[in-house]
């Protein structure tokens, strides 16, 4: 009797909602433990479901890195939405996204990382209350890249996106939806350059350019080709491309963490434009 009581009480205390604050879970993708923190609002309240925003981080960077590199925490708070940050595969804090682009050698044995997302969203949704119709994915640089192919291979999933400095790496996307876009850039990135000219990208990886990617997801939403000003937009599926004039390779509204990867707006702010976007769709 004894027994059963305390299994039931162990099973009942795993169940249990988490709270405010920051979280560490692990999901097992066949032998390999994948890692990802999340932060949920300081208002959050466990009866109501939550939107969650996905941030994933740059190559040699991870989950812990793009908590500051991003400053989303803070936004999270402020706006009531639980941030995610999932580490792709690597060695130590030098971590990938599987986003597409590779080429020979370099394309082989890599992680399923739409089928990793789709787990930690399985996962996140038994320790926290997750509005499933309000998932969102931001990303930097590779992790952009992996936000385009979310949108692609995960759009059931996946309301919107707003990846940063990054294109899309995919040869095809076929989403089974209109996925909305933000697209933050800066004019003078010289490492996911505005225009990918032949001998700017690595030789080994095929990464279309900003216009490129923009006319890409605009011809699969369905959106008019001519911009109405800064947006374009059909059906409430929207394409929305931000230049931003002399930015570098870097989050707008955040301070660069070094000075190579250039300049960074700091008059408007990625995650204040990006979650405004994000508040107007649902998947």
């Amino acid at each position: 009797m004894t027994a059963i009581h305390a299994l039931i009480l162990v099973t009942v205390l795993g169940a249990d909602p988490l709270g405010p604050g920051d979280h560490t879970r692990t999901v097992l993708m066949g032998e390999q433990k994948r890692t990802y923190l999340f932060h949920v609002p300081k208002d959050y309240d466990s009866k109501k479901p939550v939107p969650v925003v996905l941030a994933l981080h740059g190559a040699a960077m991870d989950g812990a890195m793009m908590v500051r590199f991003s400053g989303l925490n803070k936004k999270s708070d402020e706006s009531g939405f639980v941030v995610v940050y999932p580490s792709g595969s690597g060695v130590g804090p030098f971590r990938t996204w599987n986003a597409g682009g590779f080429s020979g050698k370099m394309a082989e044995g890599k992680a399923d990382d739409v089928a990793f997302i789709g787990k930690l969203l399985d996962d996140l949704g038994t320790v926290v209350n997750v509005d499933e119709k309000r998932v969102y994915a931001c990303g930097m640089s590779n992790g952009g890249m992996m936000c385009y192919r979310l949108a692609a291979e995960l759009s059931d999933r996946i309301a919107a996106v707003a990846p940063v400095a990054g294109t899309i790496a995919i040869e095809e996307s076929k989403p089974k939806r209109p996925v909305p876009v933000i697209h933050f850039h800066g004019s003078k990135d010289n490492i996911v350059p505005f225009e990918m000219v032949k001998g700017k990208a690595p030789s080994f990886m095929n990464l279309k350019g900003v216009e490129d990617s923009i006319q890409t997801w605009v011809k699969l939403n369905g959106c008019e080709e001519k911009p109405k000003t800064d947006t374009i937009s059909k059906d409430g599926s929207e394409v929305v491309l931000v230049v931003i004039e002399e930015g570098g390779h870097t989050w707008p509204g955040q301070k660069p963490p070094v000075g190579f990867i250039g300049k960074s707006a700091r008059n408007i702010s990625a995650n204040d434009l990006m979650w405004e976007f994000f508040q107007k769709h649902k998947s």
